[in-house]
């Protein structure tokens, strides 16, 4: 026989199961509707929402000019030895595994080092990796505003000349929906499938 305070707690369980699926249905955020990225969620993240720098061409560009397509923004720079081509390549291999939706994604590669990375060596490193790559530069305070916009870290790192030094950087992809929402947070070694996994989803987004 169920005592009064099994039923009691039942009714309680069922109540706050009803009122949770509820409030899940008011945001449209149904359990099977929560995508299955392999990066971080960052759905509904309150930085990494505006960027707004020259390309290697000088002009003036925003994340708001790309919306319609899947973006992926890395910060980092021309000379690094390992980091920065892997992501470049992997993201360059994974827009030609797309087929006719690799014209709907959009690498753009922010450098952390605009002492020595000048537009037009900018735009020959990007050009090695995919021509419709966009390389962003600006002056020191800009690049400092935009990685606090970001929230990721970069510094210099003396090397045996003045010129020969190398930049600590945050590795890791920053993944906007068409809408132009940063999603996903995507970091270095995660690789070029698990990258096309989540740019997927986004590109299936309606």
């Amino acid at each position: 026989m169920k005592t009064p305070a099994r039923s009691f707690i039942k009714l309680l369980l069922a109540s706050s199961l009803v009122l949770a699926l509820g409030a899940c249905d008011k945001l449209g955020l149904g359990a099977a509707d929560k995508p299955a990225f392999k990066g971080v969620d960052l759905s509904g993240a309150e930085y990494a929402r505006n960027l707004n720098l020259s390309d290697q061409d000088g002009r003036a560009r925003s994340l708001a000019e790309f919306k319609g397509k899947v973006v992926v923004v890395f910060f980092g720079y021309t000379q690094c030895p390992d980091v920065c081509p892997t992501t470049l390549a992997e993201l360059a291999e994974v827009k030609r595994s797309l087929g006719a939706d690799g014209a709907r994604v959009q690498g753009i590669f922010v450098t952390v080092d605009p002492e020595r990375d000048t537009a037009p060596l900018l735009k020959a490193y990007l050009n090695s990796f995919d021509p419709s790559f966009v390389a962003l530069r600006g002056s020191e305070e800009q690049t400092k505003a935009m990685a606090k916009e970001f929230k990721v870290f970069y510094a210099k790192v003396p090397g045996k000349t003045p010129e020969s030094y190398t930049m600590d950087h945050t590795a890791a992809s920053f993944i906007y929906d068409t809408q132009g929402r940063v999603r996903v947070f995507s970091r270095y070694g995660s690789g070029a499938q698990a990258l096309a996994d989540d740019i997927k989803i986004l590109l299936a987004e309606k």
